[in-house]
């Protein structure tokens, strides 16, 4: 059990008094959780208890459930049923409209048969909350196939995302041993410029000099940076051993490095750790991107 993927499918099937009630469920990735819920007819008032069902197993992503009922033909020839006090009340009804419309003829058999819930077949009788178990059955074993589905995907991403964060600390190191070197380089850039100009070149004790590449190695200073980078990457060791769902945690970390990253290439202002901080950005992005998949 560890990170899971937000993508995957689930079908479950319950067979019960002669109907087959299906279930099928798909999901796609979403920041937030959202459930569509495809329902027949004769079922509608079942759907709060169907997302509830499935909160239980799913914290993020777009799901889209499809309940299906499938009734044997047999069944329902058999089992027809005659509604006869509505049919009373059709005929009454029709007999008086076609008195008021002065339209000619009786009500015949054949008008009645054809209003609506004058035959009614044991789908329409059965209560909804007769098949609710039945459909909790299929749910059930949709949902445990999604969830299998998606901790499967969820191992890819995993594997996927540990080899970005590898990469960045690979890189976050290097910069780690280039940043005493910063105000070196900067203090031979310095020098080199002044003679390029034609000026004299100050002594190495030359109080301007000692002055300027002080301030600029204070403001270059980024270990602080450097050490918020290396607890994100501790947390994202953390994400991985956790059993909660980490997705969101992931999206806010990668949010984190990001910040420090930028704040490391400005301040650093240096060819050699720009390098490092163009691949880290490089590898930040396919991170960020996976960790978007991530329930």
């Amino acid at each position: 059990m560890g990170m899971k993927s937000m993508t995957g499918y689930g079908r479950g099937e319950c067979s019960q008094n002669g109907f087959k009630i299906t279930v099928e469920l798909s999901s796609v990735n979403r920041k937030q959780t959202e459930i569509s819920v495809a329902l027949p007819r004769e079922m509608e008032l079942l759907e709060a208890q169907i997302r509830d069902r499935i909160n239980e197993y799913i914290s993020r992503g777009r799901l889209t459930v499809r309940v299906g009922l499938h009734a044997g033909a047999s069944q329902l020839s058999a089992r027809m049923h005659l509604n006869v006090p509505l049919a009373k009340a059709y005929a009454r009804e029709l007999t008086r409209l076609a008195h008021q419309l002065m339209l000619p003829g009786p009500v015949t058999l054949d008008h009645l048969t054809r209003a609506p819930g004058v035959f009614q077949t044991d789908e329409q009788i059965v209560e909804e909350e007769d098949f609710w178990p039945a459909v909790q059955k299929a749910l059930t074993v949709a949902l445990k196939a999604l969830v299998k589905m998606r901790e499967r995907e969820g191992a890819h991403l995993a594997q996927d995302l540990a080899r970005r964060v590898r990469q960045m600390r690979k890189a976050a190191s290097s910069v780690r041993k280039q940043a005493p070197q910063v105000a070196q380089r900067y203090r031979e850039q310095l020098l080199e410029r002044i003679k390029e100009a034609g000026l004299e070149a100050p002594g190495a004790d030359d109080d301007r000099l000692l002055k300027e590449v002080v301030y600029f190695a204070d403001r270059s200073d980024i270990s602080e940076e450097l050490t918020r980078l290396q607890s994100h990457f501790q947390q994202f060791d953390d994400c991985e051993k956790s059993r909660e769902p980490v997705g969101r945690t992931l999206d806010f970390l990668a949010q984190e490095m990001n910040r420090e990253i930028n704040t490391i290439g400005s301040k650093a202002n240096d060819s050699l750790i720009s390098r490092d901080v163009v691949n880290l950005k490089a590898e930040l992005e396919k991170f960020r991107e996976q960790a978007q998949n991530v329930e």
